[in-house]
């Protein structure tokens, strides 16, 4: 179990508070399209960030607990990358206004770090009183990534899967049909009522939730440790906003992208398995005894794994929309 002094948690806690207040009041003020520089420095300061905080962990307690975080935000991160697919889709259904699309992505975000925050104790207060849960979560993930790994189109389901929720708050929620600069509420012919930003807003929360209950149980099979797993959320949704705008176009070339999710959710969800089977107490497994054969994945060889393979899908994207190029050139 990682140990964390409390005075670090709940300073740690505050200042990564008003970072994202600091954020959401910059968007809010200042809504516009970001450049790729800005998008790109935004980036590589959110993930210098989750880099540093790892080095303060490393420091206050001990590398096993900064590896853990590290590999637990990188798990994150990628599995976040997949969110950006639907968030396109999403912004197109709703007809968001680019300039607008920042304020839109932080505040989704701030209302699905609360949903995982909640997600997250309920987790770890299951894992306490009920390790056999690994089974399940194992079971769960290896099925997520076979559906993960079936052929492209399951983003338009997942928009599709929120008209329910869409159609509900319109039935109990005046909502006009346009937008109003960034504001949550117009006046249409002398009625006030909300603008559509607030239906994006709650479908954007969450959809983000659907995703976490892929990626919270996959994050229990680094560490159990509450305060790692949820920092780890906070670092990899903190650069999505960035990351949405830097990858832009890019994201219709990652066609490969899938299939290293795929490989990565089921490499964690054998290894959430194995774990539950070496520490397992079920009574019609094994008799109610651990399974000493059953190894336990280190900490490294998950980092590797995830690294391995988002580089692999990326580069292997990115190669055949090369070569899509090139041949659409040539019969030009």
């Amino acid at each position: 179990m990682d140990f964390i002094p409390v005075w670090f948690e709940i300073t740690a806690m505050v200042v990564l508070v008003l970072i994202l207040i600091g954020d959401l009041l910059l968007v809010r003020l200042r809504p516009h399209i970001p450049s790729t520089k800005e998008s790109t420095l935004w980036v590589v300061f959110y993930v210098t960030l989750a880099l540093a905080f790892a080095g303060l962990l490393w420091i206050v307690s001990d590398g096993e607990t900064a590896a853990h975080f590290v590999t637990g935000w990188a798990l994150e991160y990628s599995l976040s990358i997949d969110n950006l697919f639907v968030f396109v889709l999403i912004m197109a259904q709703f007809a968001v206004p680019r300039r607008l699309q920042q304020q839109v992505l932080m505040v989704g975000i701030i209302i699905a770090l609360v949903l995982r925050g909640i997600f997250i104790m309920l987790g770890v207060a299951v894992i306490e009183n009920f390790a056999p849960v690994f089974y399940l979560f194992g079971a769960y993930l290896i099925y997520t990534a076979i559906k993960q790994a079936m052929p492209e189109g399951d983003h338009d389901d997942d928009v599709k899967r929120e008209g329910f929720m869409v159609r509900l708050v319109r039935r109990f929620v005046d909502i006009s049909d346009h937008y109003d600069d960034n504001k949550l509420r117009t006046e249409v012919d002398g009625k006030r009522m909300f603008t559509p930003m607030v239906l994006v807003f709650v479908v954007i929360g969450v959809t983000d939730l659907m995703f976490a209950i892929d990626s919270i149980p996959a994050i229990f099979s680094i560490t159990s440790n509450g305060f790692i797993v949820f920092t780890a959320n906070i670092f990899a949704l903190m650069g999505l906003r960035q990351l949405y705008f830097l990858l832009g176009d890019l994201l219709d070339k990652l066609r490969y992208l899938h299939y290293g999710i795929a490989v990565i959710l089921g490499f964690i969800g054998v290894k959430l398995i194995l774990h539950a089977m070496h520490e397992n107490s079920l009574p019609f497994i094994n008799g109610g005894k651990p399974i000493e054969w059953a190894p336990d994945i280190s900490t490294w060889m998950s980092l590797g794994v995830i690294l391995v393979s988002m580089t692999v899908a990326t580069v292997a994207s990115l190669i055949a929309a090369a070569r899509d190029k090139r041949k659409a050139a040539v019969t030009q």
